[in-house]
């Protein structure tokens, strides 16, 4: 009896040490996330991506070739913040409060406390995660409420990554032009700002404003490229995967390529600063072979939204280059150039290398890496996320995305599906020709239609000759926007607001 009794025991402590060891190994067979976000960076500026370049990105393009280059992918917005907020809320950012525009550097957090995100999903499913850059979606600095020169930086801030699923955070609030310039780790000032600084050059400028005494503009971004290495480097072959968001201040302004890299481009200080960029992609790409990892390690590099005008694109088309390609428009726009980007996914162990012309959003991150990890989503978390597990050539029952809605700086929509583009206002909606409110924008047709397989210009407006395309585009859109998802599932509600959302009059029409 005592001698079964001993065998039980032996086999049951038996049985958890296998149990143990098993779930350490298959923690392991989990994909380290790696998610680099570039800013304002076009789609033309990859040299893999546009046959004429005049900047040669030899890193990212390397990426693009050991995996999958997407060409028709998309950021859900045109501009900064909004972007931002769909890639860690897998939902359009026009369904929260902001409705146009960006937050700057004293604005209050954007992300609600009880929405679900991409890194709190990746934590709940055993995952280290960490922000390293340029956050860009506000947070409550200590003592706000009496304004920005009461705030108190000796103290940590309200609502900021931490609080939305990151274990570690390490960047700054704004755009690298937009004040404070201070750096928080873990939610707390790393030092109490007392000068303030301002530069006024012409692709270099910043705002003025408090700087504190260990933040160089010139070095932000070296700077977190090193973070970010570090992070790899103490995370690599640990018992837990881990998932790094790394937003880039680059080659948004102020455009400050490093001594090593000036004059490089042969353009200017614009191209110089997207060569620093992808060397740093390069960095990355060699620290995951440094630490055996990069083989198990998904490796994702987009843009937040197209090239700025700030690269000056007259100087750049002298010398034959244009950061959006073939496309319309730029930063801000609903045209292409406005939110088509470069898109390229590596991951060794599973995907296949190879081009993919399907649609892809910003958004879908979300919903592609639950599904890797083979776990549900509930019905208020990624509403407008798909998954693109199956255009890297891996098997998945997930729907592809079908349709995406673009979104401009100024809250104009777009509506795509298949060749058809269906553009709900007579303008750029940003910053290039015609803008908003221009002269001779009442002689325009209220509504654009372009089919872009035809016309990738976006030159020749169908609208006149496809009514049939805008009112099926009309009623789609109306219903995704009141549906508060694009996604299957149940109807979620779009976040309150005590104001008139003017972008959607039509929608009444």
């Amino acid at each position: 009896m005592k001698k079964s009794i001993l065998l039980s025991l032996a086999f049951g402590i038996s049985l958890l040490i296998l149990t143990g060891c098993n779930d350490k190994e298959l923690s392991k067979t989990k994909p380290n996330v790696i998610f680099i976000l570039a800013d304002d960076m076009g789609y033309g500026d990859v040299s893999s991506f546009n046959e004429n370049s005049k900047i040669q990105t030899p890193n990212i393009d390397k990426l693009g070739e050991q995996g999958v280059k997407f060409t028709d992918a998309h950021t859900s917005s045109a501009v900064c913040t909004p972007t931002r907020y769909g890639v860690l809320t897998g939902r359009y950012n026009w369904r929260s409060r902001l409705k146009q525009g960006v937050l700057f550097g004293y604005d209050k957090a954007l992300i609600s406390q009880n929405r679900k995100t991409l890194p709190s999903f990746l934590q709940d499913n055993g995952y280290k995660t960490a922000g390293i850059g340029k956050w860009h979606l506000g947070w409550d600095w200590k003592n706000i409420e009496a304004g920005k020169d009461s705030i108190d930086y000796s103290q940590s801030v309200e609502n900021g990554p931490s609080t939305l699923g990151f274990d570690y955070f390490y960047g700054f609030n704004g755009s690298l032009d937009m004040p404070p310039y201070v750096w928080v780790e873990n939610d707390k000032p790393t030092m109490v700002p007392t000068k303030s600084t301002v530069n006024k050059g012409k692709q270099s400028w910043w705002r003025e404003g408090l700087t504190s005494d260990d933040f160089s503009h010139e070095l932000v971004l070296p700077h977190i490229t090193d973070k970010t290495i570090s992070y790899i480097e103490e995370n690599a072959n640990k018992d837990k995967p881990f998932f790094v968001y790394m937003p880039l201040p680059a080659p948004h302004t102020p455009i400050l390529p490093t001594e090593e890299f000036r004059g490089k481009s042969g353009l200017n200080d614009y191209g110089d600063f997207v060569i620093m960029v992808d060397a740093l992609v390069g960095r990355i790409m060699a620290s995951l072979e440094e630490q055996g990892i990069a083989d198990n390690t998904i490796l994702i590099f987009t843009a937040d939204n197209g090239c700025s005008n700030q690269a000056d694109f007259d100087e750049l088309a002298t010398k034959g280059h244009d950061p959006s390609y073939v496309y319309r428009g730029h930063k801000a726009d609903i045209f292409e150039g406005g939110h088509r980007v470069p898109y390229v996914v590596r991951w060794p162990n599973k995907v296949k290398p190879g081009k993919s012309d399907q649609l892809v959003c910003t958004t879908d991150l979300f919903a592609t890496l639950a599904d890797v990890l083979d776990v549900p989503l509930e019905d208020n978390a990624a509403e407008d996320s798909f998954s693109f597990l199956s255009l890297l050539n891996v098997p998945t029952n997930k729907p592809k995305r079908t349709s995406i809605i673009h979104h401009s700086i100024n809250g104009s929509f777009a509506y795509r599906k298949a060749e058809w583009k269906t553009i709900f206002c007579p303008d750029s909606g940003g910053w290039s020709a015609p803008k908003p409110g221009s002269d001779g924008i009442e002689n325009l047709p209220p509504f654009q239609v372009y089919n872009l397989t035809n016309d990738a210009a976006e030159e020749k407006n169908l609208f006149e000759q496809n009514p049939e395309v805008f009112a099926q585009h009309k009623k789609e859109l109306a219903d995704i926007i009141l549906n508060g998802r694009s996604t299957p599932g149940t109807p979620q509600e779009n976040d309150a607001i005590d104001f008139e959302w003017k972008q959607v009059d039509f929608i009444k029409q």
